[in-house]
């Protein structure tokens, strides 16, 4: 059971529970693309929840008003989230997802690339209303009747809304996007050279203007600017590799947002950050590392950035 305890402990209705759990997976899927949070999506659905359970009347739709009231709370979460974004120190990224736990063969594409870290940035520029339109509207197929009474417009301000919204999205999207297959190769190649300290080999793989930025909301350390270029990029990362390797921390490559990318762990295992790659033409257009730990703590024990980036200087040290 999925519930909070002080839920479980006051008694619920069954069928309830069951009709939820059946949509929590397709609730938080909606809550955390509007937020790119998924502890605020978590805290969303469990709100919707509470209000489904404490509703005297059985809606005629269970899906309906459940996707209709988990995005007006993660609508209104994420108008007092972009004040608190708006002080934020550094770039700010996304909440790292593993694993979109909804599913819908019919709608993979749109899925994947919705919750990749490059569209959620995009999703970012709309306004809370527009996130929400798109959202339900692109990527989960909801008809305009549904969007127009979740977010309370007209069907024709919806339209309208959908229309500014996919303008947005549409002039930010790369103009040509790499197939899952030659993502992965890439990335598996950018890895071995990466463990190899290939600085020429992890250059050959980044695009001319390839970046590296770092999301670490002071809570962390973060590199001082965004590195440009592909080999100020290569260098870097051949360049601090191999002291994380002597200090004891390792990566997994992980599908990070439905993109390549990897989990770093410190010598304990504790995760340390999350890296995406997005691949653009053939290369690699961008590295987004997550390491701020309030963004981590949802993948386990975090590690102590801090520690380990005192053991990298004095290894660069001795090393030197």
């Amino acid at each position: 059971m999925w519930l909070r305890e002080d839920t479980a402990v006051r008694g619920v209705d069954v069928t309830k529970v069951k009709e939820f759990e059946e949509l929590r997976s397709l609730l938080f899927s909606i809550a955390y693309r509007i937020l790119g949070s998924v502890s605020e999506a978590e805290d969303a659905v469990q709100e919707a929840w509470l209000r489904f359970d404490g509703s005297a009347t059985r809606p005629a739709s269970t899906k309906a008003f459940l996707s209709a009231t988990v995005t007006r709370i993660a609508i209104d979460v994420l108008r007092s989230a972009r004040v608190r974004r708006e002080a934020y120190v550094g770039p700010w990224f996304p909440e790292p997802l593993l694993s979109d736990p909804y599913e819908d063969p019919a709608r993979a594409a749109e899925l994947a690339d919705s919750v990749s870290m490059a569209a959620l940035l995009l999703l970012e520029r709309l306004s809370p209303l527009e996130r929400a339109v798109f959202v339900l509207r692109e990527v989960f197929g909801f008809g305009f009747d549904e969007v127009a009474t979740t977010v309370g417009r007209s069907e024709s301000a919806c339209r309208q809304l959908l229309v500014r919204a996919r303008r947005h999205m549409e002039a930010g999207r790369p103009r040509f996007e790499a197939e899952r297959k030659e993502r992965d190769e890439l990335a598996s190649r950018f890895f071995n050279a990466l463990s190899a300290g290939d600085v020429a080999g992890l250059q050959d793989l980044l695009a001319a203007d390839a970046s590296v930025m770092g999301d670490a909301g002071g809570k962390a350390p973060q590199l001082a600017r965004t590195v440009v270029g592909a080999e100020n990029v290569a260098r870097l990362f051949a360049a601090l590799f191999p002291s994380l390797v002597r200090i004891g921390v390792t990566f997994e490559p992980h599908q990070v947002n439905a993109q390549p990318g990897a989990i770093f762990r410190d010598r304990d295992g504790k995760v340390l950050h999350t890296l995406t790659l997005d691949v653009l033409d053939g290369q690699i257009q961008a590295i987004r590392v997550v390491i701020n730990p309030d963004k981590l703590r949802h993948l386990g024990p975090v590690a102590d950035a801090w520690a380990i980036a005192r053991e990298v200087r004095q290894d660069r040290r001795s090393a030197g």
